[in-house]
């Protein structure tokens, strides 16, 4: 059974997608900790990280630098926090958060929940920051 993020990537249900590449897709985590919280995913459906091919496994990490240096163009923050927790979906993912206080990457914390319209906002300037990389 494809994992919810295989049928983002086959485009059977709608994400709000930042970059795109042939290997990866990054587009934004619709329950964020904070606004512009993204996730990037390898196209190859792997439950956990470090069973990802080597070449796999680095094209997603230089990618999710990539799409970090994007994201920190737009968000106003301190840094980019990243987690590669893999629990909750098992398709390998790398949350990219940007911070200003180590609580902005509490995964225990309730979830925004942000208007489609401004989740829409954010990805466009995410995606035309990236684009101009």
């Amino acid at each position: 059974m494809s994992s919810i993020f295989t049928k983002i990537i086959n485009r059977e249900i709608p994400a709000y997608i930042v970059a795109e590449d042939e290997h990866t897709i990054a587009f934004l985590d619709i329950m964020p900790l904070v606004k512009g919280h993204l996730l990037v995913v390898p196209k190859v459906e792997v439950d956990y990280i470090f069973d990802l091919q080597d070449q796999h496994y680095s094209r997603l990490m230089l990618f999710a630098k990539k799409v970090a240096l994007a994201l920190e163009k737009v968000i106003p923050c301190t840094r980019i926090g990243v987690a590669v927790i893999g629990l909750e979906v098992p398709h390998v993912h790398v949350h990219l958060v940007p911070l200003r206080s180590m609580d902005d990457i509490d995964f225990s914390r309730p979830k925004l929940n942000l208007e489609k319209e401004e989740m829409k906002r954010i990805a466009d300037k995410i995606k035309n920051s990236f684009v101009n990389l």
